[in-house]
């Protein structure tokens, strides 16, 4: 395909049964490379390229933007690997 390819993949990390480690992790992607990373344990976006570092700083200034992407680990992952979780335990 000629042109650019751009996409957001986020993903919820966890090893443990009760969740407790649980990490959101929300990755902004330009031509196959992370060029922003937002991790829950970091608490805020971080740039890996020159337009990422902008951009990084755009969002961190931003506390609505900040605040969304914080809430996404209770919202998404942690709820969603409640359900996951009982219904793996419930095969058992």
């Amino acid at each position: 395909a000629n042109g650019y390819y751009w996409s957001r993949w986020a993903k919820c990390i966890h090893s443990s049964h009760d969740l407790s480690d649980m990490v959101y992790i929300d990755n902004y992607i330009f031509n196959k490379d992370v060029f922003i990373q937002f991790n829950s344990t970091v608490g805020e976006f971080v740039g890996y390229t020159e337009l990422g570092v902008h951009n990084a700083r755009l969002f961190n200034n931003n506390p609505g933007q900040l605040q969304g992407e914080r809430a996404e680990l209770e919202r998404v992952c942690k709820s969603r690997g409640e359900i996951y979780q009982s219904a793996i335990i419930d095969k058992s």
